[in-house]
């Protein structure tokens, strides 16, 4: 049931769900979360820091999507804008991110490469898809669940994707423009080229942005941000020395980003290819999960400087209403980006309208500025991203692999490897599986180690004195099973149960387990099968009501549990 009030009186209405089907009430939900107006002025500094912050990025983003410096603006400001209103993040500055760009790069190559001519607009519509599925997400209230992602897994994913980024930036820093694809495509190109360092000019200019990005002093990264600096120091070389740093393997021209389209973006009609429909729709998922894991962990950073609490399906319902937008203008998908989060956070935004205002001002740039970012370096750009992609690798957990847990390292080596040689998706789900895997065994022998086995008096000395009367006149096995029993433990039941020797008599104590499953429920039958073979009396004491219903409903004889 839902229920939606206005209140006319206020400028941002107010909306009432109802979410409780057993018990029907109404709680408020805010149009717009995280709404006030007490800190203003910090967030108009935070909002245009964090666009200044943004604009380097969204460009190269938008390049080494291959939809276009343009379609990463655009991305940033559609999903920049949207998410900042309806999330539920305060101080969150979306847009385009590395991961979200690498994936994105993936389609739009696959999806040119079969049709030629819709293969962009059909990118564009599994970026619509995957804002969908977010607000899916959102609504179904699965925040919680992909905040449950095991650390080993996103480490590995998020390093891979680091290690993606800087690989696909090797022809842009080198001055190779000519070679593109994958990952493994760019390697067997490269295997070809003659002379990697023929083209000094673009080596030079890269070489010089990755000193600022990585060098540029604290003080002066405080009132200009590295990338930012990196961008204009480089575009600025190359406009008024170009004798030293063109090239004869190279023109001018074709070292540039080149004319960037101006004006606001054009509503693109989705467009289908019944052909792929299912690729399409396994695309937007793949969209929709990494932009949540994304969006989610950069908002985890946010609550940790701001000391405050996001509220996870708010922020997934925010992100897939901005990607959703987004990819019906021609924007790139979208996340939390965790840079420019933070930028704005230490220049004093806290609240939504410092992520509206950073977008904002990426349309003023948009509509007034994008001539002057057609001559910015193509290796600037590129030089930035591999920056970026150092970023995202998780070097803490590289340098401590040594002394994690096997198993977690183990998770780690291999979403990492499966990211970077095969498939991103394929990396999260075989990583997924591998932790639920160890984790069942983990748990199982939890379980295992909780059965108590009581055959002496000795042994007895924790039973009640009606046990152990039981247990003093011989013959009797007392086995009592801990905590809830689940199908992974349910065989080593049965086998522990089955070395126990020298009893006619035995009770199972189930008082102490709150819940079983079929497979555990099974079990105990086997182990009553047991005593029965061996002309044994077996008693099932303890039992709750769920737990004997559950009993009796496979077969086990109700004067067995009392």
């Amino acid at each position: 049931m839902c229920v939606i009030l206005y209140n006319t009186d206020l400028v941002f209405s107010d909306i009432f769900i109802s979410i409780n089907l057993k018990n029907t009430r109404i709680r408020p939900m805010k149009l717009i979360e995280n709404l006030h107006f007490n800190n203003i002025r910090g967030d108009i500094t935070g909002g245009i820091t964090a666009g200044v912050v943004a604009l380097p990025f969204a460009i190269a983003m938008g390049l080494a999507s291959g939809a276009g410096a343009i379609a990463g603006l655009y991305g940033a400001i559609i999903t920049g804008f949207f998410a900042a209103l309806f999330g539920g993040t305060g101080a969150q500055v979306s847009g385009p991110t590395g991961p979200m760009t690498v994936v994105m790069a993936l389609i739009v190559t696959k999806y040119i490469a079969l049709f030629p001519e819709t293969g962009l607009a059909i990118a564009f519509t599994t970026v619509v898809l995957g804002g969908l599925f977010q607000i899916g997400f959102g609504v179904l209230r699965l925040g919680r669940f992909i905040n449950l992602m095991p650390h080993p897994v996103t480490s590995g994913f998020m390093t891979g994707i680091g290690v993606i980024i800087i690989i696909l930036q090797i022809p842009q820093v080198l001055g190779l423009y000519e070679i593109k694809g994958s990952t493994m495509g760019i390697f067997s190109q490269l295997s070809g080229v003659e002379n990697y360092f023929a083209n000094t000019g673009a080596i030079t200019i890269a070489l010089i942005t990755l000193a600022v990005v990585y060098l540029l002093p604290k003080k002066i990264g405080k009132l200009i941000p590295a990338p930012l600096f990196a961008l204009i120091t480089g575009t600025l070389i190359l406009l008024f020395l170009p004798q030293y740093f063109s090239s004869t393997v190279e023109p001018l021209n074709s070292m540039i980003l080149g004319e960037i389209p101006t004006g606001l973006p054009s509503f693109q009609m989705p467009v289908w290819e019944s052909s792929i429909i299912l690729d399409m729709v396994a695309s937007g998922m793949m969209l929709a999960i990494l932009g949540s894991i994304d969006s989610l962990l950069t908002s985890l950073v946010s609550d940790e400087i701001t000391r405050t609490h996001h509220k996870s399906d708010r922020e997934l319902i925010g992100q897939g209403i901005g990607n959703t937008m987004s990819g019906l203008f021609g924007g790139l998908p979208g996340a939390g980006a965790t840079m420019r989060t933070m930028t704005n956070v230490k220049a004093g935004g806290l609240t939504p309208i410092s992520g509206a205002l950073h977008a904002v001002l990426l349309l003023a740039i948009v509509l007034g500025g994008a001539q002057y970012a057609q001559e910015i370096p193509l290796a600037v750009l590129g030089a930035i991203l591999v920056k970026v992609g150092t970023d995202i690798i998780d070097w803490e957990y590289l340098k401590g692999l040594m002394s994690t847990p096997k198993s977690g390292a183990l998770i780690m080596i291999v979403v990492l490897g499966v990211t970077v040689l095969y498939n991103l998706m394929a990396a999260v789900g075989i990583g997924l599986v591998m932790a639920s895997l160890i984790f069942l065994q983990r748990m199982t022998d939890v379980q295992l180690a909780s059965i108590v086995s009581v055959q002496t008096i000795e042994e007895a000395s924790h039973l009640d004195e009606a046990h152990q009367e039981l247990i003093r006149a011989g013959n009797t096995l007392f086995y009592q099973l801990n905590g809830p029993m689940s199908f992974g433990s349910a065989k080593g039941i049965v086998r522990d149960f089955s070395t126990k020797t020298n009893y006619n008599r035995a009770i199972l104590d189930l008082s102490n387990v709150p819940v079983i499953d079929y497979t555990t429920s099974r079990g105990i039958a086997e182990i009553c099968n047991i005593c029965i073979e061996k002309s044994a009396d077996i008693t099932i004491v303890g039992a709750n009501t769920k737990v004997r219903h559950f009993l009796e409903n496979i077969g086990i004889d109700k004067s067995l549990l009392t």
